[in-house]
């Protein structure tokens, strides 16, 4: 299958997932579904240009959660987060065959969405507004559904997310950028470097006070009004 051909069909795949309020394909064709669940990024990357559209769906259903907390956690806004994240996964359909082989899909992908991001803060000025909670109703379907059984685990959880999101306001951009990346993109200091363009250095001493910060914080919510 042509490049073309291979991205026309993701695109069509996509657009069905959007119409389905982006959940993950639920079914698969006639490729070995245990074959491509066990494969890396690296191998669901070569079949998917390959023209195999399955693989892709399973990039997406492994990716996505992880991605949209991430941009959650950045912008603090849950409708902007959810338009960079269906920017991200079409600009990634669209430039599959771009990755380069050394950089890892994991990177590749929070890079494109990271741009993303600051491409809308360039164009209308980075100004946020009221910081939005996680809308857990809205993007129910982004959980895993064990956590949907119980009201109130839910209510905790949505409760738990709510104090995080407040604590990672206030940390300074740069570390908050940085906690989500390892923590929600699971990437090394190495590669959050190289995305980032920042020496490794700083960007381990970034993850230190971010993560010294968000303990304070998250253990006596009132510490950093008293210390301000």
């Amino acid at each position: 299958m042509t490049p073309t051909a291979c991205a026309t069909s993701s695109c069509n795949w996509w657009n069905s997932r959007k119409a389905c309020k982006i959940r993950p394909p639920t079914r698969y064709g006639p490729s070995d579904l245990s074959d491509t669940i066990t494969d890396d990024d690296a191998a669901l990357l070569r079949r998917y240009r390959r023209g195999d559209a399955e693989a892709f769906g399973v990039l997406y259903a492994r990716h996505r959660l992880g991605l949209y907390r991430f941009l959650c956690g950045l912008c603090g806004d849950s409708s902007l987060a959810e338009e960079i994240f269906q920017e991200t996964w079409l600009s990634l359909v669209r430039s599959a065959s771009e990755q380069r082989e050394a950089v890892a899909f994991r990177t590749w992908l929070y890079q494109i969405a990271r741009n993303r991001l600051i491409d809308h803060w360039r164009k209308h000025g980075r100004l946020q507004g009221k910081v939005e909670a996680f809308d857990e109703q809205a993007h129910a379907d982004l959980l895993p559904s064990e956590e949907a059984d119980d009201p109130e685990a839910q209510l905790s959880l949505s409760r738990d997310r709510q104090r995080l999101q407040a604590a990672l306001d206030e940390l300074p951009g740069e570390q908050r950028e940085v906690f989500l990346l390892r923590a929600h993109g699971d990437l090394e200091l190495h590669e959050i470097a190289e995305m980032t363009r920042t020496p490794a250095e700083t960007v381990k001493s970034r993850l230190r006070y971010a993560l010294q910060k968000l303990r304070r914080l998250l253990a006596d919510p009132a510490a950093e009004e008293r210390t301000a």
